[in-house]
């Protein structure tokens, strides 16, 4: 392992990986705020200083105005074990124990380090608060309750989800997310509910 000037790096052009937007400037913050990590956890470049593992990482560090970073040469990998080691490195095998996260955890500090927590039910409501009023179906407004579902979509989905919640939108009639889901879903359920 060794410390070099982070000019001497080659970003991978071929890293199928990538960070973007609010989650780029997080990493970007945890490296400002504990850049001690960056040596335990090093780049791993190739013989030619081309990144293998750590391309966002090294993004984030020249974001952060960082000169120098530890590497960690792996020169005796075939070209096809650093094709592999370029996926390998970046698939996440594990899960988390949000139980143990929830209980043993600050949320406000596992947010500000890159992970997307949950929020307490008082955080939920104010934000539903923020975002507006909510007008209930006026035949059962006395028994109506507030449900949040929370969608997870990625740059490749997000596009696609909108255009296809737009075009249902029109199909069903809704001029809101919420009315369209429960259209789907009604649909859906009773084409093939009991």
């Amino acid at each position: 392992m060794e410390l070099v000037k982070i000019t001497q790096i080659r970003p991978n052009e071929n890293n199928p990986r990538f960070i973007k937007d609010y989650k780029f400037k997080k990493l970007v913050t945890s490296i400002k705020e504990f850049p001690e990590m960056l040596k335990l956890r090093p780049i791993v470049v190739n013989s030619d200083m081309v990144v293998l593992g750590g391309n966002m990482r090294l993004k984030a560090c020249k974001e952060a105005g960082l000169k120098e970073v530890w590497i960690l040469k792996a020169e005796e990998l075939t070209e096809a074990q650093q094709r592999e080691f370029i996926v390998k490195d970046n698939v996440g095998f594990g899960e988390w124990d949000w139980d143990l996260l929830a209980n043993e955890w600050n949320s406000v500090q596992l947010e500000s380090w890159g992970l997307d927590v949950w929020q307490p039910e008082e955080e939920v409501d104010s934000q539903i608060e923020e975002i507006g009023e909510y007008s209930f179906p006026e035949d059962d407004l006395e028994s109506s309750h507030v449900k949040m579902i929370q969608l997870f979509l990625n740059t490749k989905t997000e596009p696609l989800f909108k255009k296809w919640e737009l075009k249902l939108r029109e199909i069903y009639k809704t001029d809101n997310l919420t009315d369209t889901v429960y259209e789907v879903i009604k649909k859906e359920f009773n084409n093939y509910g009991s």
